[in-house]
């Protein structure tokens, strides 16, 4: 999910994270081939001299019934329906970017034979993610394509995750299904000054414009291994350098990421390659700025924020990533002041992994509670899908787990009206081998 805030990394408990492996290829489809039958029976015909007197009827031959060829993988929809495991039949997913590993004294790694063991070991985690980001990739393709101004921002999201559902083969209804896969989070549609967590409520009238920047950030998860990543898209090309520095910034991001990187060093490169852009609008230069109380994370199981931040401008922090983390590289570029605050009606909730145990007053509360727990566990929902669940008039008891400390509130983050903003980011893994950019694809 979108960013989070230093001041906000602070509120959240660990849930534990793991570790994962293996190698890469893009998206692929296996089709199997059958061999062509010879319609020639073994039996030929004579074609020597008869004798006279002999009848001279020909033999018949025996016609073979052509074996009816085995179906191939099925192909995607539009929109994406097909659950994956259903295309790719072998269980296993296409990898991810894999960098060789080059600093710090660890380029040991990528031929160390205990390095390689540790790979293995986590097959079914690797396998896990691998999954979802190629649901996470075919989604997006789809949304890429789609997407058009004229439509409302709630299509939209609905779109997106009715295709993330499919292809997990999840839909969430079922109490604990949401849990075993499917969103990993709400789907964030942040539009121009609009930087993270703005998802559209119920009745929300919201019209996609031409002249919209528009940050989509949705997740995918199985068994809680969640793949965060996130994009931008301008229908003008006067937005064009604004996109492509944080595109940058982000790959930048990607690239010195490793076992043993300080994340403050990490913030220092960030914000170098973003900060060396401008943009100009309606006739006037802006330079493009780092927002700088926004952050990378890491990923737990579970939860989408761990306990560490990547930071996108300089700073002395000497934490460490270290083997076996899974962390959410985003940067953001904004024309406005590059700096966010808390604005406009929330959408976003989860519950905290450290919930307090408190006595719960309102009914309605404690009702809605059990179906948290039961439907999303720690993982983060939005107003839409306690509607989808049938939930309803339970805003009075959302609003009193939040003041209780037991449901974290995510409102918008917003910048300055008036000002647009940026988005890119991709999840990597940290294996014991080598670093994979899981959600890398061919269009970012």
């Amino acid at each position: 999910m979108a960013a989070k805030t230093a001041d906000d990394l602070s509120k959240l408990a660990l849930n534990g994270s793991k570790d994962k492996s293996e190698h890469a290829s893009i998206p692929g489809k296996t089709n199997g081939t059958n061999g062509n039958l010879s319609d020639q029976d073994d039996d030929s015909e004579d074609d020597g001299p008869q004798d006279a007197g002999a009848p001279a009827a020909a033999k018949k031959k025996k016609k073979r019934k052509p074996k009816k060829k085995k179906g191939g993988p099925k192909q995607q929809t539009d929109p994406p329906r097909v659950k994956l495991s259903q295309i790719f039949t072998s269980g296993n997913y296409p990898a991810g970017e894999e960098v060789p590993y080059t600093k710090y004294d660890n380029a040991y790694r990528t031929t160390s034979e205990e390095k390689r063991h540790l790979d293995r070991v986590k097959s079914d985690w690797l396998n896990d993610y691998r999954q979802s980001a190629e649901i996470h990739r075919q989604v997006r393709q789809w949304a890429k394509t789609n997407i058009k101004p004229g439509m409302s921002l709630t299509e939209i999201a609905e779109g997106i995750e009715e295709g993330t559902r499919a292809l997990t083969g999840h839909p969430g209804l079922e109490e604990g299904d949401n849990i075993k896969g499917g969103v990993g989070f709400p789907t964030g549609l942040n539009l121009d000054h609009i930087a993270a967590h703005y998802s559209p409520n119920a009745g929300n009238k919201t019209i996609l414009q031409e002249s919209n920047v528009m940050k989509v950030d949705f997740g995918v998860h199985l068994n809680g291994y969640i793949v965060d990543s996130a994009f931008t898209m301008a229908f003008d090309p006067k937005y064009d350098n604004l996109l492509t520095a944080v595109r940058e910034a982000t790959n930048t991001g990607v690239r010195e990421a490793g076992i043993d990187v300080r994340v403050g060093d990490i913030g220092a490169a960030i914000q170098e390659t973003m900060e060396s852009y401008e943009i100009e609008l309606d006739g006037k230069t802006y330079p493009i700025k780092a927002i700088r109380n926004l952050n990378g994370h890491d990923i737990v199981q579970n939860s989408i924020h761990g306990g560490k931040s990547v930071p996108i401008v300089k700073s002395n922090d000497q934490t460490k990533m270290e083997e076996g983390e899974v962390f959410a590289i985003e940067t953001f570029g904004s024309t406005g002041r590059g700096y966010v605050t808390d604005d406009l009606e929330c959408s976003h909730y989860a519950l905290k992994g450290d919930a307090p145990n408190v006595p719960l007053r309102v009914t309605s509360a404690r009702n809605l509670l059990s179906v948290i727990k039961k439907s999303f566990g720690t993982l983060p929902f939005c107003r839409r899908y306690l509607d989808r669940l049938g939930q309803e008039k339970y805003l009075l008891g959302l609003n009193n787990l939040v003041s209780s400390g037991i449901v974290e509130a995510y409102p918008p983050l917003v910048d300055v009206k008036g000002s647009y903003t940026a988005q890119f980011e991709h999840t990597i893994l940290l294996r014991p081998t080598v670093k994979e950019v899981v959600s890398r694809g061919d269009d970012y």
